[in-house]
């Protein structure tokens, strides 16, 4: 499986008959799948419908998914009404009764009473709707492939940054590994230094059994090895699941914590200069890993 962004944008326009669409959708980051349906008034009943599609075909991000649509004008029949008309005409001959010097009603004045003429809308066929929201759908699910597709891209990218960072945590690693510093005989020579200044200073009050001691746990505290293990295991792991990709955003951010934890041990155990630059530049590698890591899904 490839590895996918939770980011991407799509567009797509269709038609049918006299009615036109278009759906777009969008997508950012998000923790877990936060699905935002647009629709029109009349089509609210496509909106389990296009959450479902959405849901089978994205698992991370904040995604909206709206649709506009356009009816192009048709002929619709004039009808008179003959009530109205009736009621119209009857008021008419009333008052030319009473006020013999009224003209009688004109075509303009029947046409502007209200209720006389109506423009009756034929009812919307249950089949040819149901066909429409077919269509609809069926175009929505090209929007969806092509917002993956984007995703798809966008996550190939970030897989080829992310390999470049775990490549020099590597590296860094490595370098930590084999500094002159960590090996038992500089760490022997420096404390058996540092033994000599204390014995020095305090003019050798100081019990030379109880030194060698305190020097054996404070070269305990400041061994690394558990953590250059930890960050080599961590690197293996963050390579499988580049390998094996689909949805591993969270997974990678929980990894991510974890190498800036032994790196952050790292620099607090440190006992040399350039040991602690190592671990400075491993924990400015890794913030920079978990800031893409932030946008897979």
């Amino acid at each position: 499986m490839s590895l996918a962004s939770m980011t991407g944008f799509a567009r797509v326009q269709s038609q049918a008959e006299n009615v036109r669409w278009t759906w777009e959708l969008r997508a950012v980051n998000g923790k877990g799948l936060d699905i935002r349906v647009r629709l029109p008034g009349g089509i609210e009943a496509l909106e389990p419908l296009v959450r479902d599609r959405c849901a089978k075909l994205l698992k991370r991000g904040n995604v909206t998914a709206g649709l506009s649509v356009q009816r192009d004008n048709v002929d619709v029949p004039l009808t008179i009404n003959e009530k109205a008309l009736e009621a119209v005409l009857s008021a008419a001959a009333l008052l030319r009764e009473r006020m013999p010097d009224l003209p009688p009603p004109s075509i303009d004045g029947l046409l502007a009473q209200k209720g006389v003429f109506e423009l009756k809308e034929t009812e919307p066929d249950e089949a040819a709707q149901k066909n429409l929201h077919q269509a609809m759908l069926t175009s929505l699910d090209g929007a969806l492939l092509d917002l993956v597709d984007m995703r798809h891209a966008e996550g190939a990218a970030l897989g080829r940054v992310l390999q470049g960072h775990i490549a020099r945590i590597a590296e860094l690693t490595r370098s930590a590994e084999d500094m002159p510093a960590r090996q038992p005989e500089a760490i022997r020579a420096r404390l058996a230094a540092q033994v000599e200044v204390l014995l020095e200073a305090s003019k050798h009050q100081l019990d030379p059994q109880r030194l060698h001691q305190e020097a054996a746990i404070l070269a305990t505290k400041a061994d690394i090895r558990e953590e250059l293990d930890r960050l080599a295991a961590h690197v293996d792991a963050v390579r499988e699941l580049l390998a094996s990709g689909g949805a591993i955003g969270r997974r990678l951010d929980f990894l991510a914590q974890e190498f800036n934890r032994e790196a952050n041990t790292l620099c607090s155990k440190s006992n040399d200069v350039e040991l602690t630059a190592i671990g400075l530049e491993l924990k400015t590698v890794i913030d920079q890993m978990r800031e893409q890591i932030q946008n897979l899904e």
